[in-house]
């Protein structure tokens, strides 16, 4: 569960709100936002998810248009949540790439109940001891001058562990776990904050400066975390 990336797709803030109390408290801790058509996309193609919770009724495009291009992106799991009811939007809905169906309005314990059997039938308990060793062997990350250890909470810069805030942990975070990816400052702000408001850019780049200050030799002169002029930031990892 502490793994599992999921995904919300809604414009309706009172859900978005009801769903992430529900999965927290299941102890799904990985959760993601987007709250329109482009930014979802934008999203999919920027890191990986293992579930997609989308609503069909989007502000700008129909989670149905929507659902055979992040089809073609991911194989997450797709649970359409929408206030459609007929057969034949059920029927359009798995045609179109989705997975599960639940209408509004619903029981967010229903939600979490679905994810949670699909983990069962994808995960069996058999599987448990792999998938810990797997979580090991993922939550260090090298980059030569600096590690990161994940599970100790810990940056190690030229063999000697440095303090980091933890806010800038854990942006650090984000970056190591996709290497050589560039990001937006709008993305890491909705993906390390959980900000919807990205109109004030200046606490991604107060926190790149401070990362810089911790990982870098010349903090001036960036060797690994790097700046893409109208893109965003890449950590840089040498092959």
């Amino acid at each position: 569960m502490e793994g599992t990336r999921i995904l919300i797709i809604d414009d309706e803030p009172s859900i978005i709100h009801v769903l992430e109390m529900a999965l927290k408290k299941e102890g799904f801790q990985q959760l993601f936002y987007a709250y329109n058509a482009k930014e979802a996309i934008s999203m999919i193609d920027a890191e990986p998810f293992d579930f997609i919770i989308l609503d069909v009724m989007l502000p700008d495009e129909s989670g149905f248009n929507i659902c055979p291009t992040i089809r073609e992106k991911t194989d997450a799991f797709i649970l359409f949540l929408t206030a459609k009811v007929s057969d034949l939007d059920r029927i359009l809905g798995f045609a179109l790439g989705g997975d599960d169906y639940i209408t509004k309005p619903f029981n967010p314990l229903e939600v979490v109940a679905r994810i949670n059997a699909k983990l069962r039938r994808q995960y069996p308990l058999v599987k448990q001891s792999q998938l810990n060793e797997r979580k090991k062997n993922t939550d260090h990350f090298d980059f030569g001058r600096f590690q990161v250890d994940e599970a100790a909470g810990e940056l190690i810069v030229e063999g000697k562990q440095v303090e980091c805030p933890p806010q800038v942990f854990q942006l650090l975070l984000h970056f190591c776990k996709y290497p050589n990816q560039v990001f937006s400052k709008e993305h890491l702000l909705q993906a390390v904050w959980g900000f919807r408001d990205v109109s004030d850019d200046n606490t991604v780049m107060v926190h790149i400066r401070r990362l810089r200050e911790k990982i870098e030799e010349n903090p001036s002169e960036p060797r690994y975390l790097i700046t893409l002029r109208g893109l965003g930031y890449k950590l840089v990892k040498e092959s």
